[in-house]
């Protein structure tokens, strides 16, 4: 059985449009020293917890919630702008991929299209309207770094330490795609994906581990005959702000791809551990189906694009799911290493999109797992 981490977020800031909550919807987690990186993917925020002084029956607590705009780091293809009513209108970002490395908070977006749901409460034609109908959201296109003073565990938009100077930036594109992919319309197992929303086996990030220069995107979409994606690229800076796809080799392109067989499984996280990526797994669709954490052994060290047999990539960990009353809930979705170096044996700490009422405590707060690995 996994330990508890509770969550304590601000009352104030946990409320979003709609009635919706953040604690709700936790799409990524990070750990940076003694803090948490969190997001809701239905943000254009960061979110930031300190560790407190656990209290029973939870192995540790974080809270003095702080928020961070991205508009105020970055510029986004579709910052938030007033509408009508005077409110602040926002666009998410839809963020399902953080990482810290070398003094950057690096976070991707889904990259993906969505189409319409229906509802009860519309008429049947409005209902097999909203199914025709595929959106994209401009903020989804998203490949950034903002960096990260460590001393006081603030984001900044550029911070000089000695002769360097370290700078907010994004990789170069606009609302309707960016550099990823404008190279990935040519890509032979991946372009027909692109136009295709990610809950029906679209084109869908919802992993990012960085590794050195090395950035890997774990596709949760699309899986092919059970195969999942990952796509290894490099990043090289244009100008202060933007960044650019660096290729890789001068014999070779801008990015290479990988593809695992995690038993019909897309990809919900990565994480580094030593040489290996670890990968969170579960169902393409929205469906209460099996959570899975592999090892891909030297998975980090990657030299070629691999199709990747079962020798070296193992299941290591189930998650357990959302079932009975709880059906539809507790879906895994952010996973990042919690306890490594002398510890033995080492700990994720996992968090959860649609969580069950039991997992959310007083009206703000948020349980979640610890699950030591094998």
């Amino acid at each position: 059985m996994p330990s508890s981490v509770l969550l304590k977020f601000n009352s104030k800031l946990n409320t979003l449009s709609k009635g919706k909550e953040l604690r709700d919807g936790l799409s990524v987690v990070v750990k940076v020293g003694n803090t948490l990186w969190l997001t809701n993917d239905e943000t254009l925020s960061l979110e930031r917890l300190s560790a407190h002084m656990a209290t029973s029956p939870f192995t540790d607590e974080y809270g003095d919630h702080a928020q961070f705009a991205l508009s105020d780091f970055l510029e986004l293809p579709l910052p938030p702008s007033p509408n009508i009513n005077g409110k602040e209108k926002i666009e998410e970002a839809d963020l399902e991929g953080l990482d810290f490395k070398d003094g950057y908070l690096w976070l991707v977006g889904s990259h993906s299209l969505k189409r319409a749901k229906p509802d009860k409460e519309y008429s049947n034609e409005k209902n097999l309207s909203r199914l025709a109908k595929v959106t994209a959201d401009g903020n989804r296109f998203l490949l950034a770094r903002i960096p990260l003073a460590e001393e006081t565990n603030t984001l900044v938009k550029n911070i000089t330490e000695g002769d360097k100077t370290r700078t907010a930036a994004r990789l170069r594109g606009d609302d309707k795609g960016n550099d990823l992919t404008h190279h990935l319309a040519n890509d032979e197992h991946l372009r027909e994906f692109l136009s295709i929303p990610g809950k029906d086996n679209g084109f869908d990030i919802e992993g990012l581990a960085v590794v050195g220069e090395r950035i890997f995107l774990g596709l949760r979409g699309p899986v092919l005959r059970g195969w999942a994606v990952i796509i290894q690229l490099e990043l090289e800076e244009q100008d202060a702000s933007t960044l650019k796809l660096k290729q890789i080799a001068p014999d070779q392109g801008f990015y290479r791809t990988h593809f695992l067989r995690l038993d019909g499984l897309g990809i919900r996280e990565l994480c580094v551990q030593g040489s290996d990526l670890l990968i969170l797994a579960g169902p393409t669709m929205g469906l209460d189906g099996p959570m899975t954490v592999y090892r891909w052994r030297g998975g980090a060290q990657p030299n070629a694009d691999r199709v990747v047999f079962d020798d070296a990539v193992e299941p290591i960990l189930h998650i357990p799911v959302g079932h009975g009353k709880d059906a539809g809930k507790d879906h895994a979705e952010g996973m990042t290493m919690f306890s490594q170096g002398d510890v033995d044996p080492p700990s994720i700490l996992i968090v959860y999109d649609s969580t069950a009422k039991e997992r959310q405590i007083g009206t703000s707060n948020v349980k979640a797992d610890i699950f030591r690995l094998p």
